[in-house]
């Protein structure tokens, strides 16, 4: 999942422990995760448990797979894009909270962590929180944007320029996963939570 999955999927209330899992792909290797806070090593450990769960579920599988003849092992990221645009898009279905407030709030807490936030992230949260992301995630326009983004900081020639036509394309197709899908990482998260509190 991508950036504003994490943030929904973690606990607002303990910022240091969203920051962990709103940043978790940033946080290398042992050493560097063992040298965080108890509540910063939770979020990455979370933000794992989600990458897992998500790159191993049969619907994500069944989204990469129309992608791959044309983007290959990149199509996992767009899918990952794709659906925190459905996300967005949907919102109103999974939070009392609308989108624009949500993401403001997501970026104040991230700031106020900043001690926390990977110094290899800094930067990235700047630019996220200035042009907020996030919401813009909802249209297609923004996604464009992203996809765009991406290609340009890609090593390799990865086509993920042309990554909002092929969302457009098969709309209704990646939607509809994207529903099965989440009502599945929402129940596999609460259980996680549950189980960690559990000891």
């Amino acid at each position: 999942m991508n950036f504003l999955a994490h943030a929904f999927l973690s606990d607002l209330k303990n910022p240091i422990q969203l920051t962990g899992n709103f940043f978790g792909d940033f946080v290398k290797g042992r050493e560097e995760l063992q040298a965080q806070s108890p509540e910063m090593q939770e979020g990455v450990y979370l933000h794992r448990a989600i990458d897992t769960y998500t790159d191993a579920h049969p619907v994500v599988l069944q989204s990469k797979k129309r992608l791959f003849p044309k983007y290959r092992h990149y199509g996992r990221v767009l899918v990952d894009l794709y659906y925190d645009h459905l996300l967005a898009a949907h919102f109103e279905r999974y939070s009392s909270t609308p989108l624009l407030p949500f993401t403001k709030q997501v970026y104040s807490l991230l700031k106020e962590q900043r001690k926390h936030v990977p110094q290899r992230a800094q930067l990235l949260l700047n630019r996220m929180s200035a042009d907020n992301w996030l919401y813009h995630y909802r249209t297609l326009e923004g996604i464009g944007q992203a996809c765009r983004g991406m290609s340009m900081r890609s090593s390799f020639q990865s086509g993920m320029e042309e990554g909002a036509k092929d969302l457009e394309k098969h709309y209704a197709a990646f939607e509809q996963e994207f529903f099965l899908f989440f009502e599945d990482l929402q129940q596999y998260v609460n259980t996680w939570k549950r189980e960690k509190k559990a000891g």
